[in-house]
């Protein structure tokens, strides 16, 4: 591959030492709440399991991503990362990473479309031999404009829903040509990162954009997958009325079942008053839906894309789009209604001006998850095909026992007749 043009943010960014001193902190703050991560940095610092090794990174760059990257690049991985969202990058982070020797960070805040995937290109000029990716832009760039590169990678790991979505459909079409870990669909992401994370950040990053309060409005939350049922049920415990809305019959009724309300978006939008999307898919609030809107509702996305709420229908029907409240958009209905979207429609809980993403205790234990995929694939490679693969099991044990211990947290182990009865069949009544 020929050498790219596209700049590091060490040199974009104006006050650069600022930067980096900020960052830094941001980051020295993060660590002192990841253990699992420590713990991992520790062995990976002891036992160089990257060395030699190019690690191409596509991931939201802020503090807590940070970590991981630093763990990657101190067991000796040379690392190349850029943003994954064009809203999500924390520029003083990425200025921050980009001073370690073995890094260079790409990612920077509020680039357009070109610069975003310029900076996806300049991480695979270095020809990476892992990817770890977030949304799988990398992966996709990679298959699609660089196939020569596929032969030197030996695998991968994707971090969340919508990635994995993408991967199953690639795997499925045989267009998939080296393992990637779907890390997203192991129990320690799904029932933590999605649940609580998701549903946390998501509804801090509103309430702090706005400055409203949820208690006592009608809260609609689109899709009951983990990131809705995260959503759903801190929504309820701040004294919101939730509503869901489902495409699959067994969630729908789950929703129900949990006590929450369930109906169609088209009698939703009339007397939700904010509507979360967390579905992955596209079109699932539409220019049918905004007609029907109260005035002064809120639509945020919590899923990976800006696809779910369908904008261009808003903006046609919209007779006026104002600032509202930074980072709010008012789209201003010929009838008077103002319709408020939050973040651009992008990913709520990182785009949104004052959004942190996901607490730090709980990117501990993805992102720990992560590191120990990527030893995984290099330590085990000839165990995987092409294709999306599980995490083993044992390594998902690994990082909730890690957590468990740092959390002064003791648990019973099963005995040996347990285990015996367990793995057998000839136990009758």
């Amino acid at each position: 591959m020929t050498d790219t043009e596209y700049p590091p943010i060490s040199e974009q960014l104006e006050n650069l030492e600022s930067a980096r001193e900020e960052g830094r902190r941001k980051m020295d703050w993060a660590t002192q709440h990841m253990p699992i991560c420590e713990r991992v940095r520790e062995e990976f610092v002891a036992n160089q399991p990257f060395a030699g090794e190019r690690i191409g990174m596509a991931m939201h760059v802020e503090a807590k991503t940070a970590i991981l990257v630093e763990t990657l690049a101190e067991g000796g991985a040379e690392v190349a990362v850029t943003g994954c969202n064009p809203l999500s990058t924390h520029d003083d982070v990425s200025a921050a990473l980009d001073t370690h020797e073995n890094i260079t960070s790409y990612a920077k805040r509020g680039v357009d479309d070109d610069e975003y995937y310029a900076a996806i290109e300049a991480v695979i000029a270095h020809e990476p031999t892992v990817t770890v990716d977030d949304g799988m832009d990398l992966v996709a760039a990679i298959h699609e404009d660089y196939p020569e590169l596929i032969d030197g990678i030996v695998g991968g790991c994707e971090e969340t829903t919508t990635g994995v979505h993408r991967l199953r459909a690639m795997d499925a079409d045989g267009a998939l040509e080296y393992p990637v870990f779907a890390v997203n669909d192991t129990p320690m992401k799904r029932l933590f990162d999605n649940v609580h994370g998701t549903g946390e950040s998501s509804l801090a990053s509103i309430a702090m954009t706005t400055n409203l309060s949820w208690a006592g409005k009608n809260v609609v939350v689109a899709g009951y997958g983990y990131c809705g049922k995260g959503v759903a049920k801190k929504a309820s415990g701040q004294n919101a009325n939730v509503i869901v809305t489902e495409v699959e019959p067994r969630r729908a009724l789950e929703a129900h079942m949990e006590g929450y309300e369930v109906m169609p978006m088209s009698d939703a939008a009339e007397i939700g008053d904010v509507f979360l999307t967390t579905t992955g898919n596209r079109d699932v609030v539409i220019g049918e839906h905004f007609e029907k809107m109260k005035d002064g509702v809120l639509l945020a996305n919590a899923g990976h894309f800006d696809i779910e709420i369908d904008l261009e229908a808003l903006d046609d029907l919209a007779v006026d789009r104002f600032e509202a409240r930074d980072g709010v958009e008012a789209y201003e209905m010929d009838d008077g209604r103002k319709l408020n979207v939050i973040a651009e429609g992008r990913l709520v809980n990182l785009a949104a001006p004052v959004s942190l993403g996901h607490p730090v205790e709980v990117m501990d234990q993805s992102f720990g998850v992560q590191a120990v995929c990527v030893r995984e694939m290099l330590e085990n490679s000839d165990e995987y095909d092409a294709g999306v693969h599980d995490v083993p099991d044992d390594l998902d044990k690994e990082i909730a026992e890690i957590k468990l211990e740092a959390e002064g947290v003791d648990f019973d182990s099963l005995t040996d007749t347990q285990r015996d009865y367990m793995g057998s069949w000839d136990h009758g009544t």
